[in-house]
């Protein structure tokens, strides 16, 4: 999803020095390198990082009131109580940091969060501390001031019942109906609202934290992991590397653990475990297929965790454990390239991070041209193409609609949210363009080149934080200039700053889908659907065959459809998705009570923005909409609502 300067190479380290024997030359090393940092006296709010930090924030971040140049957190120890009745979390967040000589206040971020105390040092000696007024949607900055020297800020506090990172589910909610269920979605802002901390993706810390919940649940998070529940409901985990903000993650509920291979495995309720387990089988295969292309895994474990459905995306890429929404178990593996993408992610995303959320492209794009190349390793070039035709019609509609909507500007990939919600960068921009610009670097320098170039890139680039300019520079010396390859600016320009698509854009050709096309021909010549040839069709040869179906249809040949190939009782939400959007357009009643259980089950994002959509272009299908909505309401996260309240003009 969805950044003050300093330049990092200035930085030295005194406790390497340290570790010398001071014989002359290093008595004289140690003399040069002291009056070089006087040099340096009066730069020293530039940095206070050092390179075993990787806390490298790169720009200002509008979207986080971190002063990273003052001081700056490597390090969270957390500890917090998970009340079910209460719907709180009572936390105790002790953060290490690591602060200039000058420096008087750390800034953190928050977002509804209540502060009993805070204290600093080993001693928890008292500290005066002020919590803003809180402004939308950063929500309330946390000063906390601080002496030089200090090294640790110890924050006690608990988090509202109405967080909006947190989702808590009622034992009606879950697959198995007995016992409650919590989750996080922390991206792109809201780790804030259930811990206090500097909540940009430019800074990175690591983490440990001891996590008591009811004795019948098990906690996971992004992080070591246990595989099975203990007696007293007190959980320790370890996250050794370095991750930004958004990428922490915490679930509560009644699971189950069902190994897949020797790095991976699956977690999900009883109910569930089984059909994650069969669904998510080719996993080891796509880790293999990932690291042959683009380096080693380096968070040892690649394990998913299947919520209950209202989980808000398609996946969450978590370090060591993929949030996934259960709508993706089909029965059919068919698709998984959802888990292809959120493994990609372990390399574009989570290794090498955007630095704001205006470079989210950095994220997104690259994660999708990993996840192609992946399914096309596994799966083959057939398969991959029909992802990739998708995602150019997705990318193509979804210009025209923002051009049409006033919104141009979004349509270039480096954005400007500044004074937004860094989720409103959340369309196909991000993910297919940047995608589609990236296949076209691969076309222009040959994949060997390309990538040879992205494995080096993520390897230079490991556990750090990278701009669109500065992946403009290394592209052009690492990929260009390295291969003696002319350097066309005009490039960036079109794909990266300018507003829709360039004028020639990569050749996408399926001959599956063109197969599809010619099936579709003969139901528009007359041929009867029954009488189709659709044997051993994919998902995605089903979802081009109903885009493709006409706008408008009378509801005899929409009958006619749905008799044919059962899409209103499809157990496939991508299916779903699509059908539903052609009969809400075409009135075709017999399908609105099972939207309209989908829609109340169903919390992921992607399904319910286009259905809900469809159905206010009309007065009859906004009436609709809205009493549907106020059933289903209660059942989203957070991250859902705040984006449907404001499409549907609802006010609660």
């Amino acid at each position: 999803m969805e950044k003050f300067m300093f330049n990092s190479k200035l930085l030295l380290n005194f406790k390497l020095i340290s570790n010398y024997k001071m014989t002359l030359r290093t008595n004289m090393l140690f003399l040069c390198c002291l009056a070089f940092m006087i040099a340096l006296g009066s730069c020293k709010k530039s940095s206070t990082t050092n390179a075993s930090e990787n806390t490298t924030m790169k720009t200002y971040d509008p979207h986080s009131y971190a002063l990273p140049s003052e001081a700056v957190m490597t390090h969270l120890n957390w500890t917090a109580d998970i009340d079910f009745e209460k719907k709180i979390i009572q936390g105790v967040a002790r953060i290490s940091i690591h602060a200039s000589e000058d420096a008087k206040k750390i800034m953190l971020d928050t977002k509804g969060l209540e502060i009993d105390k805070v204290t600093v040092g080993l001693d928890e000696s008292p500290t005066e501390f002020s919590l803003a007024p809180a402004q939308e949607p950063l929500g309330s900055a946390l000063e906390v001031e601080i002496q030089p020297g200090t090294k640790i800020i110890n924050i006690y506090y608990k988090t509202s019942p109405g967080a909006e990172a947190l989702q808590w589910l009622s034992p009606v909610q879950t697959a198995g109906g007995k016992h409650p269920f919590l989750f996080t979605q922390s991206q792109a802002i809201l780790a804030r609202s259930w811990i206090p901390l500097q909540d940009s993706p430019g800074i990175r810390f690591t983490y440990e934290a001891t996590v008591t919940v009811p004795a019948s649940l098990l906690a996971l998070m992004s992080a070591e992991n246990p595989q099975k529940k203990n007696s007293d409901g007190v959980y320790n985990f370890t996250m050794k590397q370095p991750i930004p903000a958004y990428l922490m993650a915490l679930a509560v509920g009644d699971l189950e653990f069902e190994p897949i291979g020797p790095r991976t495995g699956v977690y999900a309720e009883p109910e569930v475990i089984e059909k994650a387990a069969y669904e998510f089988a080719e996993v080891d295969k796509m880790l293999e297929a990932a690291e042959a292309l683009y380096g080693a895994y380096q968070w040892e474990r690649y394990d998913l965790l299947v919520l209950p459905p209202s989980f808000p995306f398609g996946g969450m890429e978590n370090p060591r454990l993929t949030f996934a929404t259960p709508t993706i178990l089909a029965g059919d593996r068919s698709l998984t390239s959802l888990v292809a993408h959120e493994l990609a992610h372990s390399w574009s995303g989570n290794l090498v991070t955007n630095a704001t959320w205006n470079d989210f492209w950095l994220n997104e794009g690259f994660t999708v041209y990993f996840e192609n190349r992946i399914m096309e390793e596994v799966f083959g070039p057939s398969y991959s193409e029909m992802l990739a035709s998708l995602a150019m019609q997705d990318l193509k509609s979804e210009v025209e609609e923002m051009k049409k909507g006033g919104n141009a500007a979004d349509t270039r990939l480096k954005l400007d949210l500044k004074g937004r919600n860094p989720d409103d960068g959340v369309t196909s921009i991000a993910y297919d363009k940047g995608y589609f610009f990236l296949r076209t670097l691969e076309e222009k320098v040959g994949r060997e080149r390309f990538d040879r170039f992205l494995a080096g890139y993520f390897k230079a680039n490991a556990f750090k934080t990278m701009t669109t300019e500065d992946f403009i520079d290394y592209t052009n010396d690492s990929l260009f200039t390295k291969n003696n390859i002319p350097i066309d600016s005009t490039l960036y320009e079109q794909w990266i700053y300018g507003e829709g698509l360039p004028a020639q854009l990569p050749m996408v050709s399926s001959a599956r889908f063109e197969q599809v096309d010619s099936v579709m021909g003969l139901w528009q010549a007359g041929k009867p659907a029954k009488s189709l040839n659709t044997t051993n069709w994919s998902t995605h040869e089903w979802l081009h065959f109903i885009r493709q179906l006409p706008d408008q249809m009378n509801v005899q040949k929409m009958r006619e459809l749905d008799e044919a190939f059962g899409f209103t009782l499809s157990g496939n939400t991508e299916i779903l998705t699509a059908w539903f959007t052609k009969a809400i357009r075409n009135k075709y009643t017999p399908t609105y009570k099972a939207l309209e259980d989908f829609l109340v089950e169903v919390g992921r994002r992607k399904f319910l923005v286009p259905l809900y959509g469809e159905m206010i272009k009309t007065d009859a299908g906004r009436k609709m909409a809205l009493t549907i909505y106020k059933k289903a309401r209660p059942n989203y996260h957070f991250v859902a609502v705040n984006t449907l309240d404001d499409m549907l003009s609802y006010n609660p």
